[in-house]
């Protein structure tokens, strides 16, 4: 097919073109690739209309299998160039294709300050291109390929211009490398109780030990990509040392896309879940909730802060396949697309605030609303959305999450009965996301404007462009998520269902629009002029337009507590970080192993002779 051909090589060939150019004309390589990415996306909405009921494939899908060469070689490469257009492959694809063109017209003035990077917009294209071919690829194997190319770049599109950024760098390549080779173990699983690697050919049960360490295997690299505990660890540390658009690409909205598709596939399709594993799934998805916002919640840099955010996120997500429903697998897909809309925009917005004031500190920031008014507005309904606020898409996606989870506790079986369990913690990650955002938007937008912020402007147009195509998206899920969002193109995916209750986003929207117009009007009805306005009495002294007060002093609290506070002060220690184990763990063995050879060539035959009786028993 012409146009699978089409939107695979065009980015990629053109992003291997743009390596010959040189970085002094880096602003024309940004419109080349963002040309690149509009024709890719136009081929894109080209298969989104494709007729895929009527003709010939397996649940309503379209398989293609290409041919190389007519040599030996080439027809058995050809066997594993195998791709597959279905509902999920096309709800994936278009969003792959729209955040790559929306974060593209963001870089191409955002990313000049970024000079250490360089071939950007070659890896950002070979990015895009990576990402489609592993959403379309159906061939386990042509999966891997294109999902390893994403670790290359991730690693690329972070400058390493100080050993911080080198050392995320290094991680992020580590634990999405060693990730990469448990899957591996996965796919050799599949193979040998299958026979087969394509993915449409796969439906297992999960009742044996290889199924189950092979759903697992998979479950790790799926995990890892998307950001879930305990594989979460590099995202923090990714998101507060790369470029916003780098973060803003990768972990927020193309990992996170790839990561839960591919969970999509393993759940739904590969294998057949049995109540063991949706409780795994189930308990990850609330521990990945907590934990990643309690340390949100304590963060002092903005950056880091949204890293922390993107790891929660995932957890409802994970939640709501782990249920298994149609509702519950709507849900996880509804709140994988409304997280890339909002945590996209909240690190653009992150970016645009780095961009104007050189400041990545809350602390360093404040008052930004009145010289940023675009990018404050933007923020303020991105984090409104991921705290789950209606009627904007966030609340329409965790609504279902819970609707889910309430339906799911009529079943029987431990996962079922620990029901309230569930709906409880995934409440109060919304609510601590919410006081986390209140710190974020008030530390940076609001409170006392800085001298030294005065004169700053709004960033420029092709900046602010971005976040209000995102943030009108935001609202526009939200306010027609029930009557059209859902059913149109959730539910082709997920199955049809119908929602319980009265809640209608429509309708709640209608009534939130009448309270506030209503709001307006009684506050404009009122006699203003009788208010009357006075500077602080403080000896006579005019302190009131210097003194101000931070935000952060508001969260010292919390990690008062006893508890929370050793939780808090363990994690500072990387004592939940799964690459500074296993580091700290190579290293000891690495020793211990070290002290062995102290040069006696005694100790030396004996090492030899242990070794050959080891090989004698494994031969017998």
């Amino acid at each position: 097919m012409n146009e699978i051909v089409n939107i695979l090589l065009i980015p990629l060939l053109i992003g291997i073109f743009l390596f010959i150019l040189p970085e002094r004309i880096r602003t024309i390589k940004g419109i080349i690739s963002l040309v690149t990415c509009l024709i890719t996306l136009y081929y894109i909405v080209v298969i989104l209309f494709l007729d895929i009921t009527d003709l010939s494939g397996t649940n309503n899908s379209i398989l293609y299998s290409f041919s190389v060469a007519k040599a030996d070689m080439g027809s058995d490469a050809s066997r594993y160039l195998i791709f597959r257009i279905d509902n999920l492959t096309r709800l994936i694809i278009i969003f792959i294709g729209f955040f790559a063109l929306v974060i593209n017209l963001y870089s191409i003035i955002y990313i000049k300050k970024y000079n250490k990077i360089k071939d950007y917009y070659a890896y950002y294209l070979l990015t895009l291109g990576a990402s489609l071919g592993a959403a379309f690829a159906d061939n386990l194997l042509l999966f891997l390929f294109f999902w390893g190319i994403l670790g290359i770049t991730l690693y690329k599109l972070i400058p390493g211009h100080d050993d911080k950024s080198s050392d995320a760098a290094k991680k992020t390549l580590v634990i999405v490398g060693a990730s990469d080779c448990i899957m591996i173990l996965g796919i050799a699983l599949l193979w040998k109780i299958t026979g087969t690697i394509n993915m449409s050919e796969i439906s297992i049960p999960s009742d044996n030990i290889l199924a189950t360490t092979a759903f697992l295997a998979l479950l790790i690299g799926s995990f890892t990509k998307a950001g879930a505990f305990p594989f979460h660890s590099w995202i923090p540390d990714y998101a507060e040392s790369a470029p916003a658009s780098s973060s803003a690409l990768l972990p927020a909205s193309l990992d996170k896309l790839l990561g839960i598709y591919f969970l999509a596939r393993i759940t739904t399709q590969l294998f057949v879940m049995n109540e063991w594993l949706k409780l795994v799934l189930l308990s990850i998805g609330v521990i990945t909730i907590i934990t990643a916002v309690m340390m949100a919640l304590v963060q002092h840099n903005y950056k880091k802060l949204l890293g922390f955010h993107a790891v929660s996120q995932v957890g409802y997500m994970v939640l709501g396949f782990g249920l298994g429903s149609l509702i519950g697998i709507a849900a996880g897909l509804f709140h994988m697309i409304n997280h890339a809309l909002y945590k996209s925009g909240l690190l653009l917005t992150a970016g645009s605030v780095e961009y104007r004031t050189g400041k990545e500190e809350i602390s360093a920031s404040g008052g930004l609303s009145k010289t940023m008014p675009i990018t404050f507005i933007s923020a303020l309904v991105f984090a409104l959305s991921i705290s789950g606020i209606p009627p904007l898409n966030g609340f329409a996606s965790k609504w279902m999450i819970y609707q889910g989870i309430i339906e799911f506790g009529e079943g029987t079986g431990i996962a079922h009965q620990l029901w309230i369990l569930w709906l409880g913690l995934a409440i109060l990650g919304s609510a601590l996301t919410l006081a986390s955002f209140i710190k974020f938007i008030g530390g940076i937008f609001l409170g006392r404007q800085r001298e030294e912020f005065k004169n700053i402007k709004e960033t420029p147009v092709l900046m602010w462009i971005p976040l209000i195509i995102l943030a009108l998206i935001c609202i526009t899920f939200g306010i027609f998520a029930t009557g059209y969002v859902v059913p149109k193109i959730f539910m082709p995916v997920s199955g049809n269902f119908e929602f319980t209750g009265i809640w209608h986003s429509s309708v709640v929207s209608m009534l939130i629009l009448i309270s506030i117009i209503l709001g307006i009007v009684f506050y404009l009805m009122g006699n203003l002029k009788k208010f009357r306005t006075a500077d602080s009495f403080i000896g006579g002294e005019k302190f009131h337009d210097k003194v101000g007060f931070s935000t952060l002093e508001y969260y010292k609290s919390l990690s008062e507590f006893s508890f929370i506070n050793w939780i808090y002060r363990r994690a500072e220690q990387k004592w939940f970080d799964l690459y500074d184990l296993s580091k700290k763990f190579i290293f000891w063995l690495s020793s211990l192993f070290s002290k062995t050879h102290a040069g006696l060539l005694q100790d030396y035959a004996y090492w030899i002779f242990a070794g050959l009786i080891i090989m004698l028993f494994i031969l017998l």
